[in-house]
């Protein structure tokens, strides 16, 4: 089909439109990069680097200098994995349940669960649960409390409700047990669903900073987001520290400082988005059409 004048131009009109949108969305993503590697006294003389004339790492080696920058890491990388994990099964097992129909009170269950996405408890009362189960200062605190979301509970459900309901007949058929159906069968067909809301789940984990704020109190037991928040501080202030820290770190600016941050803080999930991204487009429309 010959293509009309009219067709032409909006393509191009178009083509261009996203091409200024990518390069408005890719700039700040380039900036962070270019700043972080810049050298401390050609940024401090230019204060806005392009392209800098000399590439330095100081700013990656401050950050990694911090002894308990091993620890932070181990932290977040437990809270991505092993809460995402345990949020993962929760809230699979938990729709999967929700979305049979013979479950003893499932309207009261869904009704519950909706009220837990309408309404927020504050601070206070999460804070003296975890108090009264001697959580303060442990990891689990940081998971435990966030284990699921009623709204991820609601989408995996609509994903669960387009599974034929002959699919559990025949495994029953065969032996399976509930668990059974669910472990063999269910989650086998929801790999797509699986992992756009571990994807949601790895992100949130990982940039777990106000619980940690919240309640933990021993500097070894900080997540990365925490620990870097604390060393930008200590950076910036220009009371912290003695002479010959200061002059060992060459006074580094607290910007290139920033941006070292981020990408230390960014990279490792980036890492781990093409790995699902074959599923996270069909995941991503989890529970929004039956049938």
């Amino acid at each position: 089909m010959k293509l009309q004048w009219r067709d032409r131009l909006f393509q191009s009109a178009n083509a261009a439109v996203l091409a200024i949108i990518s390069l408005i969305t890719l700039f700040p993503l380039y900036y962070v990069f270019v700043v972080s590697f810049t050298d401390p006294d050609e940024f401090l003389t230019k204060q806005t680097v392009w392209f800098p004339e000399n590439w330095s790492t100081a700013s990656y080696k401050y950050i990694f200098s911090n002894n308990t920058f091993v620890k932070a890491i181990g932290v977040s990388g437990f809270l991505a994995t092993a809460g995402t994990a345990l949020s993962l099964i929760v809230t699979s097992a938990g729709a999967y349940a929700l979305s049979r129909k013979r479950l003893l009170g499932r309207e009261t269950m869904l009704l519950l669960i909706l009220l837990t996405t309408l309404f927020n408890p504050g601070i206070i009362p999460p804070y003296l649960i975890v108090r009264e189960l001697g959580l303060i200062n442990s990891v689990w605190s940081m998971i435990l409390p966030v284990l699921t979301s009623g709204w991820y509970v609601f989408l995996m459900k609509g994903f669960f409700d387009s599974i034929p309901d002959e699919l559990e007949e025949a495994a029953k058929i065969d032996g399976c047990t509930d668990i059974g159906v669910w472990f063999r069968v269910i989650l086998p067909l929801s790999l797509p669903a699986l992992a756009a809301f571990g994807l949601f789940y790895a992100v949130a984990y990982w940039n777990t900073f106000f619980s940690a704020v919240l309640y933990i109190n021993d500097p070894s037991r900080r997540p990365l987001q925490v620990l870097l928040q604390v060393m930008l501080i200590e950076a910036s202030s220009t009371a912290s520290g003695n002479a010959a820290e200061a002059a060992a770190h060459q006074q580094l600016p607290p910007e290139t400082l920033k941006m070292a941050a981020v990408v230390v803080a960014t990279v490792p999930i980036l890492l781990v988005y093409p790995f699902l991204q074959k599923h996270f487009a069909k995941g991503a429309m989890v529970g929004s059409v039956k049938g």
